[in-house]
Parts: C-alpha cells; structure tokens; sequence
C-alpha cells in the first residue's frame, strides 16, 4: 500500500521560516500636483518590518530599479530572499543583478498582492499615515515627506505583530520618569509621546 505525501508547506508557513532571510519589495505610484505620476520602490525586511531603502523616480526602468537593489544591500548584506510580484520593470538586468547578489527570488503568482502581505501593508499604512494627507509637489518634495514619515514609522509607529513595539526597538519609560510631553512628527500629522524628567 503507498503512503500518501505529506503536503508541502503553505505559503505562510514559508513566511514564518524564513521571515529573518526575507525582503520584500514593490512599487507604489503618487499623483502629484502637476498630474505627474511618480513611482516609490521600497524595501521592508520582514523580521522587524524596517524599511531599508526607497527612493524615487518619475521613469523607473529595470536598470534603475537593479541599482536600488545595490544600494539597499550593500557589501555582504543580500538576503537570502526576495519576495517581489511579476511586474514587467524586473527586468532582465534586474534578475541579474539579484542572481549576481546571491539573492533568490521568490515571486507571487500574478494578480495576487496577498501573497506579499508586508509590503502591501506598509504601502497601505503609507497611503492612510502620510500621502492621502498631503499635496505632492515633485520628487523632491515627495522624498522629503517619506524620509520624515519612515523616521516616525521606525522608531515612534507600534506594531501588533511586535508586540505593540516599533520596527526600531525602543525601552518602556516608567511612570515615575516625568511628565509626558508631546512631539510633532511628520509635518505634524503624528505625534508621539515621550516622558520628560523633572
């Protein structure tokens, strides 16, 4: 009599194995206020959720979004990992690079932005946090707003699967430290809340 095969692990027993080794990235598009549509790469490694690189470009190309993955992991420190959907702009000089870095891809099927749930959600909490919010003026002003947004998502934006922590690790201030004062992030469209000493 034959054995059936155990089934092969699911995708989110994969994610839960390898969430140390895993980076994922994506694209999101911006409007801004010339009717200009900008594109925003980001990078999140998993395990602490922190955004390790973005950038900005009005025309991305496989080459351009080949050196962002460069300049993300710089040196000897590739993932082992790199979950990204099918979009065309990974082109043919971009699966180089990433070959070339020792990186495997692992791709989601096509029209399935579930099957990279991370950086899905952070492009969300980007929309709903910060862009739906402001008025984009150009990359510039764009790159401006997300560098002063990822400052506040690191080390001041609590996390549910971190235990209610921030992609930077931060120690819990005792109530006997002082008085809670309140700090502008983001242009003021967050704050946060530290304890001074008397």
């Amino acid at each position: 009599m034959r054995h059936p095969t155990p089934p092969s692990p699911t995708w989110k027993a994969f994610l839960k194995n390898h969430v140390c080794e895993l980076v994922s990235i994506d694209f999101l598009t911006v409007p801004t206020v010339g009717f200009r549509v900008l594109f925003v790469l980001v990078v999140l490694v998993h395990d602490r959720r922190r955004v390790i690189h973005f950038n900005v470009t009005e025309n991305p190309t496989a080459q351009w979004t080949a050196q962002q993955i460069v300049e993300a992991f710089p040196w000897d420190s590739a993932p082992k990992y790199l979950l990204r959907d099918r979009d065309a702009i990974y082109g043919e000089p971009f699966r180089r690079r990433v070959e070339s870095m020792g990186i495997e891809q692992v791709l989601t099927a096509a029209r399935s932005p579930w099957q990279n749930p991370y950086v899905e959600r952070l492009i969300g909490s980007i929309r709903r946090d910060c862009l739906d919010h402001v008025i984009v003026l150009n990359e510039r002003h764009l790159r401006r707003i997300l560098t002063r947004y990822f400052d506040y998502y690191h080390r001041w934006r609590t996390h549910l699967s971190l235990d209610m922590d921030c992609p930077d690790p931060r120690p819990v201030q005792p109530p006997n430290r002082g008085t809670i004062a309140e700090f502008p992030d983001v242009g003021g469209l967050h704050h946060h809340y530290e304890r001074l000493a008397a």
